[in-house]
């Protein structure tokens, strides 16, 4: 019998083989190498769901939004870090969603990027992921140098028909929409829309080796950001990182932006609005990594929409002070701070009524007055107009209601950061 093999390496073949034998399981486990390293994970960059459920849906709104086509989603990060991972969200998808392959890369300019900063993601070792009804996924986590306030690009391969989309609407950002195929790992991008929107994806964490943490900014369009110019990420969190980030006498934080246009406190009746606050709490701010504070800056729009848009969902400051107990409830149960900060001016606005003034005021008077908050920040001071106090700054405003540029800037800047130390 010969027992000889049928062919025999020599010794310096042999070793090169143990070699890349070696790389290849180095590079099968580099996820899970990196999951294992004694991370501080913090939310550089979160967009809440403004979509509804498939449940709250009319028919016709219940259709595939993307089929064989490719996103690529261009975010604003607010911390750095060297380790990253993703957020991918099917929560109001009406069946299980495909992601084909997903890269992230640095926004070059449009729609393009920076080619050596490519990165493929991946999801238990695997490009692809099936994402279940109502599920999230988070990605692998994979060595990616995020820079502090820099954009980035993540891209997403829809090879099939997706169902309904997971979205935030009022993103005051430009992502991209491919024609059919997957341009995931693609510099330049074969753009076939542009979208105002951000859908999927619902946050970034960074990986670091010192303590900071989070800051969520809780709240409606004023935290989202409506109002502000689109592209320039001046919406007042982002204000607010750049103070803290750029600061070497502040302490840095992460700043995730949990504000959704429309949004109220108590109840919802709009695909655009999102889910009331009180259900979306625990999936849009506590699951976020490392929270150590959140800004509440929400309610102004249970007080305004019965009176144009819902009549018959009326509120009282009560009932407005009600939900905001349960949430300060909910913080402090994790342990986190939160802060209260008070209902800026609407007089003008489309839906102002003069019993609706008054129900602010007395919700403001409760946040300054209370001391059930863990701080207040006053954005009532900063934004309102010294010669008729019920109405926004003339220059901070187009609609009296939302601030722009100047306007968020200013709120920003009227933060006392003492607060976070």
């Amino acid at each position: 019998m010969n027992n000889t093999l049928p062919y025999r390496l020599s010794r310096p073949s042999f070793l090169h083989a143990l070699r890349v034998l070696a790389s290849a399981l180095l590079i099968a486990c580099a996820p899970l190498a990196l999951a294992q390293q004694d991370l501080n994970w913090v939310t550089t960059w979160s967009a809440a769901p403004s979509s509804l459920p498939p449940g709250l849906l009319p028919p016709e709104a219940i259709t595939d939004a993307y089929d064989n086509q490719t996103l690529r989603l261009i975010v604003h990060s607010s911390a750095g870090g060297d380790v990253v991972r993703v957020r991918l969200s099917n929560t109001h998808g009406n069946k299980r969603l495909q992601i084909g392959s997903a890269t992230i890369a640095l926004q070059a300019e449009g729609s393009a990027i920076v080619p050596e900063s490519l990165t493929r993601l991946t999801f238990g070792g695997e490009e692809s992921i099936t994402i279940a009804r109502g599920g999230l996924v988070f990605s692998d986590p994979v060595a990616f140098t995020v820079p502090q306030l820099s954009n980035l690009a993540v891209s997403l391969y829809i090879p099939a028909p997706s169902g309904t989309v997971t979205t935030h609407l009022a993103a005051a950002q430009t992502s991209y929409v491919s024609a059919p195929g997957d341009f995931t790992g693609s510099v330049p991008f074969n753009t076939a829309a542009e979208i105002p929107v951000w859908n999927y994806l619902t946050a970034i964490d960074v990986g670091r080796s010192d303590n900071i943490t989070t800051i969520v900014t809780l709240g409606d369009s004023i935290t989202d950001g409506v109002g502000s110019n689109a592209n320039l990420n001046n919406r007042w969190p982002n204000y607010l990182a750049r103070r803290m980030l750029l600061d070497p006498q502040v302490p840095d934080f992460a700043i995730a932006n949990a504000g959704i246009s429309g949004n109220r406190v108590l109840q919802e009746n709009s695909p655009r609005f999102g889910e009331n606050l009180q259900l979306r709490f625990e999936r849009d701010v506590l699951a976020l990594a490392n929270v150590s504070h959140i800004v509440l800056l929400e309610g102004i729009n249970d007080i305004g929409m019965p009176a144009l848009m819902v009549p018959g969902e009326e509120v009282t400051p009560e009932e407005i002070i009600a939900g905001y107990r349960q949430i300060i409830t909910r913080a402090h149960a994790r342990g986190i701070k939160i802060i209260g900060a008070t209902l800026t001016p609407f007089e003008g606005a489309a839906y102002y009524t003069p019993e609706g003034e008054v129900k602010r005021q007395a919700v403001n008077a409760w946040i300054r007055t209370s001391g059930e908050f863990d701080g207040i920040i006053d954005f009532e001071i900063p934004a309102r107009d010294p010669s008729h106090i019920t109405r926004l700054v003339p220059s901070y405003t187009t609609d009296n209601l939302h601030p722009n540029d100047e306007g968020y800037k200013a709120m920003a800047e009227a933060v006392d950061l003492d607060l976070f130390r």
